[in-house]
């Protein structure tokens, strides 16, 4: 009988299809903390992906994909696993774009199609995807998410 993957199994892989680990140190640009912890309720900060200035659908949707997986390790350095994640509540996606870009949920729907990945049902969660004019070090997508843990840890 075969043993299905962990959350933090399926997390590596998808991190290491796009090039990107879990490894390396994650720090705030200013005054705030990129992970809050309140109960079991978790918020993470914005994560921006180091993209270029030309970004294609294809590229932004990467991008997303990238911010999902730093907030999963956000999740993961809290929690020390993603198996304590009990469910993905919310998701805040904001893409900077022209003014005749329609297509923020195509970029939104690559980072819940992989946190869906992860989580299975856990990782369905509501989601806000927007267009915006610019977006810190010129990034081309940020995401912020809320999950909540499980557990007694409060």
């Amino acid at each position: 009988m075969t043993t299905a993957p962990s959350r933090d199994q399926i997390a590596d892989q998808i991190a290491a299809e796009l090039g990107h680990s879990f490894a390396g140190e994650m720090l705030a640009g200013g005054h705030y903390v990129p992970i809050v912890r309140d109960g079991h309720t978790i918020y993470t900060s914005g994560q921006v992906p180091r993209v270029g200035d030309a970004v294609s659908l294809e590229k932004a949707r990467e991008g997303a994909q990238i911010c999902a997986l730093r907030c999963l390790t956000l999740l993961r350095r809290e929690l020390g696993s993603l198996d304590g994640v009990e469910k993905v509540l919310r998701v805040g996606v904001f893409v900077q774009c022209t003014a005749d870009f329609t297509q923020q949920s195509e970029v939104a729907d690559a980072a819940s199609d992989l946190l869906h990945r992860v989580f299975g049902d856990a990782g369905v969660h509501v989601r806000t995807a927007v267009g915006v004019y610019q977006l810190p070090k010129n990034a081309s997508v940020e995401l912020e998410m809320t999950a909540v843990a499980k557990g007694d840890k409060a």
